[in-house]
């Protein structure tokens, strides 16, 4: 680990790489086991089930680097800024990727993915379920407890408690999960402090705070606590699985991947200064928000008007790359361009409507991670 005070790097590219591996992780296992075995895919690949099963573990590898990320780009910002910074993050590939979704559903028809003009209005808030309307693709789910953390940590950012006492607040998070989990498996606690998965936030955290400010035995404890929690929270998603699929991971066998999942973060954490940024790796990393938001129904839609045509191991690469392709478009042509200009224009809104909020040192407007 880094000394105390030494700061982290503008960029990790190696957490860039995870959750591009994530992504694809979530992707596989989506095409090659959950959407045949949901009855949403008119073909199987029943050779390679037996491994894509582990993808969904990918969604538990991201919300361990949001964690990470989130306390990293927490630091020396103001609420508003952090808001501002989250928001033009995600709204504007989200509004791109959920019309094309949209659009596809209503083209295609398929009984299996019904929408309507009032659930797309409903899903322009992200929070789609919130107004009796389904997601306009199953991923957003994952979407939805991110942003319901960021508020939590733009709510303690504003009560001057986040940085100060980043450690406390990860140690009650966890004390919260772990009775909830444990014990009460009250489902209003679950949903409002994400209780399932906030073993997994908290450890991002706790990670991110080792790294800025140094070795504490404090941080190191918890982390160890956050990964016992978790291999009792898992059992949450294999519940989940064998609920609604009739199959699911093992528990050994889950209990060594989610050994995996944080042996591999950890990984990417040491090695951030082995991997070097670059533009390459930028735009890799890139890939990852929007390919998460189009690949599940549209990829579904997609391998089951080609399967018929080509064959289902053809249709998979074409609808893999396909999705690959439009990503980088989103990324490249949407996301990019938008958010630096996005974020100094809310910024500067902000602080002209309400000018006792600026802060006195300069604003870190034009920082969008």
């Amino acid at each position: 680990m880094e000394p105390a005070g030494k700061a982290i790097p503008a960029r990790m590219a190696s957490l860039d790489l995870l959750r591009l591996a994530a992504a694809l992780a979530v992707v596989l296992y989506h095409y090659l086991f959950g959407g045949a075995i949901a009855g949403s895919l008119d073909v199987e690949y029943a050779a390679a089930a037996p491994y894509a099963i582990y993808g969904y573990l990918g969604v538990n590898l991201f919300f361990l680097i949001s964690g990470f990320v989130i306390a990293w780009s927490a630091e020396g910002r103001t609420w508003q800024e952090f808001a501002v910074a989250r928001f033009a993050r995600l709204y504007p590939g989200f509004l791109v990727c959920m019309t094309a979704t949209f659009v596809v559903l209503v083209v295609a028809k398929d009984q299996r993915f019904p929408t309507d003009i009032a659930t797309y209005v409903a899903n322009l808030s992200m929070f789609a379920r919130l107004f009796g309307r389904p997601s306009m693709d199953g991923a957003y789910w994952s979407i939805m407890l991110e942003i319901l953390f960021y508020g939590w940590v733009a709510v303690l950012i504003f009560a001057g408690a986040f940085q100060r006492w980043k450690i406390p607040i990860a140690a009650i998070w966890l004390a919260i999960s772990a009775s909830n989990e444990f014990f009460f498996e009250n489902a209003v606690i679950r949903i409002l402090f994400i209780t399932n998965y906030a073993p997994l936030f908290a450890a991002g955290i706790l990670a991110e705070d080792i790294v800025a400010r140094g070795r504490s035995p404090a941080a190191f404890l918890l982390l160890a606590v956050a990964f016992l929690v978790s291999c009792q929270t898992i059992i949450f998603s294999h519940n989940w699985m064998h609920e609604h699929f009739g199959a699911a991971i093992s528990y050994p066998a889950l209990l060594a991947a989610n050994i995996v999942v944080y042996g591999v973060f950890s990984g990417a954490i040491l090695l951030r200064s082995v991997i070097a940024p670059s533009k390459v790796v930028m735009m890799l990393g890139g890939l990852t928000y929007p390919l998460y938001l189009l690949h599940q129904y549209i990829g579904y839609i997609s391998l089951n008007a080609l399967a018929p045509h080509v064959g289902k191991n053809a249709a998979f690469f074409v609808v893999f790359a396909g999705t690959l392709l439009a990503s980088f478009l989103v990324w490249r042509f949407i996301e990019t361009p938008v958010r630096k200009p996005l974020v100094r224009a809310l910024v500067s809104g902000i602080y002209r409507l309400a000018p006792a909020s600026q802060p006195i040192r300069p604003t870190s407007s034009a920082r969008t991670s």
